[in-house]
């Protein structure tokens, strides 16, 4: 699917599940702050580093699971809601599934910028740091919950969403870390596909340099 409908699909669900939250207006701008976040950082950078197909699918996915989230906070999402009275468990889980993708679809974001921008190649190194970036995120975002249930109190019991779970913070983070190691095993292969098929612009500096070793040669 082209960006411009995928930006136009993101901006819509947005606008439709913001428009009247069930969540308090806290909630609801703290959960999706990343994704407007996302796409002002996108705004700036699609022309001279545009990226692949995939990473940007599961962007729009991701910025989904986010928006659903903060619409009616995590701990009160139907879907987690049914899951929950339908296998009898103790918990609203849909808190869960958004920490995996946490780790899932940043993995391989964070792939393709460490294979475009740095010496990096294929294999051991590259996975151990797409796992460590994915997992230092995923410590970090914890740590800003933490500052701003700090600074609100119970205002951000919702953002928190611990639901009474004292290890919470730590499924939190081995989801993610889960998130990622899923992603790296199963989308690799295709995340390579989708690179080669990415064709940057061609820029003054290049096509000043192209020119040049045309005109040598």
């Amino acid at each position: 699917m082209p960006l411009p409908f995928l930006v136009a699909i993101v901006v819509a669900v947005q606008v439709a599940l913001g428009f009247s939250p069930k969540a308090d207006r806290l909630t609801w701008a703290l959960e999706n702050a990343p994704v407007w976040i996302g796409l002002v950082v996108l705004s700036f950078t699609h022309r001279r580093f545009p990226l692949s197909a995939l990473c940007l699918h599961l962007l729009a996915v991701h910025s989904l699971i986010l928006a659903l989230g903060g619409h009616y906070t995590y701990a009160k999402v139907p879907l987690g809601d049914w899951v929950r009275d339908a296998f009898g468990l103790a918990r609203n889980h849909y808190d869960r599934l958004g920490h995996f993708a946490q780790g899932f679809i940043p993995a391989i974001l964070v792939r393709e910028l460490l294979l475009r921008r740095t010496p990096l190649q294929r294999g051991g190194w590259l996975n151990f740091l797409v796992l460590s970036v994915c997992l230092a995120f995923s410590a970090g975002y914890e740590l800003f919950e933490w500052w701003t249930a700090v600074l609100t109190g119970e205002a951000a019991t919702d953002f928190l969403g611990t639901q009474g779970d004292p290890w919470d913070t730590q499924w939190d983070m081995f989801l993610a870390a889960l998130g990622a190691t899923c992603s790296l095993l199963l989308l690799s292969r295709a995340h390579d596909a989708s690179l080669q098929r990415i064709r940057p612009p061609v820029t003054a500096c290049r096509a000043h340099a192209e020119s040049r070793e045309s005109a040598e040669g």
